[in-house]
């Protein structure tokens, strides 16, 4: 680790972390759309709920990052950790409000893969989240995330490949995409917040 003998502004930690939770939340929100029965309408709405504070915290961030003079790690990769983490919430809003405006009542069983490797993606960057402060024991954290994406990958190919099977009609076709595309931006982008940590951990080492 690098010494460094000013004091550095822990605070950065605790609000990583706190963006973090938040994804934790938009993940399960998501899980929970996909339930028979469930209330999409009201789901989505809290979705956007806890987008908006996760924004907040994204503005925090940014406002502490400008009037503090030492921080923990490069001000640009407190920058990049930051929107990329924000991408994430972003993604995965876009998704539900995919479902309800277009009002999709059965979504392909591929969905539900996929929204189970944001759940775990979620739960794994949390997790992570913590361990910045010494910056041990993260790459078990990436390394994870990235077999996630390859994962993420490949049921994305087979939920097009269900798509356009000739089951669905075009309008279907069109707006089913819109979602899983959805889906899949957000699973790359929990696959780009690992590779900015990792980033960030090989600077630091």
């Amino acid at each position: 680790m690098r010494f460094n003998p000013l004091p550095k502004d822990k605070t950065f930690y605790e609000l990583f972390g706190k963006s973090a939770s938040h994804l934790v939340d938009g993940a399960r929100l998501l899980t929970g759309m996909l339930d028979a029965g469930s209330d999409r309408a009201a789901a989505a709405e809290r979705l956007k709920e806890v987008e908006h504070q996760c924004d907040e915290v994204t503005h925090e961030i940014i406002r502490r990052l400008n009037s503090t003079f030492i921080t923990p790690f490069d001000r640009e990769d407190i920058y990049r950790l930051t929107g990329g983490l924000d991408d994430v919430m972003d993604d995965m809003e876009a998704a539900a409000d995919y479902i309800t405006l277009y009002r999709i009542e059965e979504l392909p069983p591929e969905v539900s893969d996929q929204v189970e490797v944001l759940r775990q993606a979620a739960d794994l960057t949390a997790a992570a989240m913590p361990r910045l402060r010494d910056m041990r024991d993260l790459d078990e954290y990436w390394i994870e995330v990235n077999r996630l994406e390859n994962h993420g990958d490949k049921i994305y190919r087979r939920c097009l490949a269900h798509l356009f099977s000739g089951a669905y009609d075009a309008l279907t076709v069109m707006r089913l995409r819109d979602v899983v595309e959805q889906l899949e931006a957000a699973i790359d982008s929990f696959e780009t917040v690992a590779n900015i940590v990792e980033q960030i951990a090989v600077k630091e080492s």
